[in-house]
């Protein structure tokens, strides 16, 4: 190898280097050695000193963008509390998801007001008419109560009367806003079906409705037999023409308990038919309720119904 060469040179400063690194190697193994392992003296000789940054007469672009004022923010536009996007509308009724719910919109299955609806994030009163693939819904899911109802609690409300509303009864089963299915005054007991579902409401309260419920009745006296033999034929009332689908002696009662099976809700028309026949009702409770019954339901108390339940009850 030429000394007066490159490669010397190199031979030379690649020797110089390995000395110092053993030298280094060395320093960390002997205690005192400032390095790490041993002792560290404070020191400020020259070399050791703390260097002092000269303050700068430029800021960094963080510490500038930190000193400038900020812009102030718009006020945002206050939501209103009356209105809610369509889709969730949708979801909150129960129907389907928000995603599917938008998916519904973009396919012209949704109508507001009467008019077809296909604007993504489009925004709903909530006294406004939704229809979903043709059907009416509210923006609430829909829930199904059922109560066997106490004496002195009515639809109607009638503190004057000494009645209580019956919506206090199932006032903290549910957020929703319920509605019983028909109409009993204070003095009738039993079953009493609540619900925000306006289809399964005007269903059951509609003159022609088909589900038959059964009642049992006390009378003040024994019923004839002439009489309920009048009853099962048919009564004219008012000018109306009123029907029952059965009607008999409760057993092992006395025969002022009657069971009378008949498809209207209105108890009223019950009181009407033995009160035609000159007998005074003591007492109306609803045994059954399309499909319905009091099992396992105290008085007083209140259940949703099951899933099954819901499904009898619309193809009730």
């Amino acid at each position: 190898m030429a000394k007066n060469g490159f490669p010397y040179i190199s031979y030379i400063f690649a020797q110089i280097v390995y000395n110092m690194s053993r030298h280094q190697d060395n320093d960390k193994s002997r205690p005192g050695s400032g390095r790490q392992g041993g002792y560290k003296k404070d020191s400020n000789s020259r070399g050791n000193a703390p260097i002092r940054k000269a303050p700068s007469k430029f800021k960094t672009k963080l510490e500038a963008a930190k000193e400038a004022p900020k812009a102030p923010k718009s006020p945002k536009k206050p939501s209103n509390p009356d209105e809610i996007r369509l889709n969730r509308y949708i979801s909150n009724s129960g129907m389907c998801s928000r995603r599917d719910a938008d998916i519904y919109i973009q396919s012209g299955n949704v109508k507001v007001n009467g008019e077809v609806i296909t604007e993504m994030g489009y925004k709903v009163k909530l006294n406004d008419t939704v229809q979903f693939d043709g059907v009416n819904i509210t923006p609430e899911k829909k829930e199904y109560i059922l109560l066997n109802k106490p004496k002195n609690f009515s639809t109607a409300g009638d503190d004057s009367q000494g009645s209580t509303n019956v919506l206090d009864l199932v006032r903290n089963a549910s957020k929703a806003k319920l509605q019983p299915v028909g109409r009993m005054d204070k003095t009738t007991t039993g079953l009493l079906l609540f619900t925000n579902d306006t289809e399964i409401i005007q269903k059951f309260t509609a003159p022609n409705q088909r589900s038959s419920k059964v009642y049992q009745v006390t009378l003040d006296k024994n019923l004839k037999f002439e009489d309920l033999e009048r009853i099962q034929k048919g009564l004219t009332i008012d000018d109306h023409r009123v029907y029952v689908e059965e009607i008999t002696y409760i057993e092992d009662q006395p025969k002022s308990e009657i069971g009378l099976k008949m498809k209207t809700s209105n108890v009223k028309i019950v009181r009407r038919i033995f009160e035609h026949l000159k007998y005074d009702v003591l007492k109306v409770d609803r045994v059954t309720f399309a499909g319905l019954t009091k099992k396992n339901l105290p008085r007083g108390d209140w259940r949703f119904l099951t899933e099954q339940e819901i499904i009898n009850l619309k193809n009730a």
